[in-house]
């Protein structure tokens, strides 16, 4: 739990004290669309090598 809410932290540091909200938005909002694509990938990784999919 303390790993999480260190992540947390360190997110939060990175867009404290920038100027264009509108910019901190969109990083924000990529930022979480980059972590979705990643679990993705690792989902799909872990699905197919459970399951004796050929590579």
């Amino acid at each position: 739990m303390g790993t999480i809410t260190n992540i947390r932290n360190i997110y939060e540091q990175a867009f404290e004290n920038c100027k264009p909200v509108i910019l901190v938005t969109i990083l924000k909002a990529y930022s979480v669309f980059c972590a979705l694509m990643l679990f993705s990938a690792l989902y799909a990784f872990v699905y197919r090598a459970l399951n004796g999919f050929d590579f």
